[in-house]
């Protein structure tokens, strides 16, 4: 018996519908606060309601939509503390995750990560937020998948995604130019497999995001 042909959640429907709602909750096109249905999203997302349903759950798990019974989707709120709790845990956890990268990463991962940062220099110039973060979302997706640790990218995942929307409020064009240096200089130690380096990089990239609390 021939084996099932199998597809990984990455090059599935629902994973394709998950970008795009995640692109509009976190680029802020999905206001806070603000209820949908899951029709919008099916047209936003241009998927079917199955995989629109599937990208809901993650949405969901991941804190950025509220399933409320009878009342619809509620795009998860902004809290006054969120900031600092996202980025406490992120100075905590991210800093072993590029460490294991520097180690671990292969060579076309690598090449991406390069490639991510000449897009976020492009994004920067142009004063294009949302291609910059478009740009930041795949840098944290290649580090989730050359992470061998697959906890620590499970629980990375969510807090990376409620930075960018956080981070998207307060962005400008001199944050995203600091942004790129530092995101290279974290891409720099990954491509020499200097652990130490990548982790301490990735420690000055975490400290040196605006307060969005002042």
């Amino acid at each position: 018996m021939e084996p099932l042909e199998t597809v990984s959640y990455a090059d599935s429907l629902a994973h394709q519908a998950y970008r795009v709602l995640e692109q509009a909750i976190v680029t802020l096109a999905l206001a806070p606060g603000s209820l949908v249905t899951e029709k919008q999203l099916i047209d936003l997302a241009g998927q079917g309601r199955t995989p629109v349903r599937e990208a809901i759950l993650k949405l969901e798990w991941q804190g950025l939509i509220v399933v409320k019974p009878r009342s619809g989707l509620l795009i998860a709120d902004i809290a006054p503390s969120d900031w600092q709790n996202v980025m406490a845990m992120r100075r905590r956890l991210e800093p072993e995750a590029a460490a294991l990268v520097a180690r671990h990463a292969d060579d076309g991962q690598r090449r991406r990560l390069v490639e991510c940062a000449r897009d976020m220099s492009t994004a920067a110039v142009m004063a294009d937020t949302v291609g910059f973060l478009a740009a930041d979302k795949r840098f944290d997706d290649i580090m989730e998948h050359a992470c061998p640790n697959r906890f620590l990218s499970a629980a990375l995942a969510p807090l990376r995604a409620h930075a960018r929307r956080l981070w998207c409020a307060t962005a400008t064009t001199e944050l995203m130019d600091r942004a790129v240096g530092l995101h290279l200089a974290v891409i720099r130690a990954i491509q020499t497999g200097d652990c130490v380096e990548a982790a301490a990089a990735t420690g000055r990239l975490l400290d040196a995001l605006p307060d969005l609390e002042r």
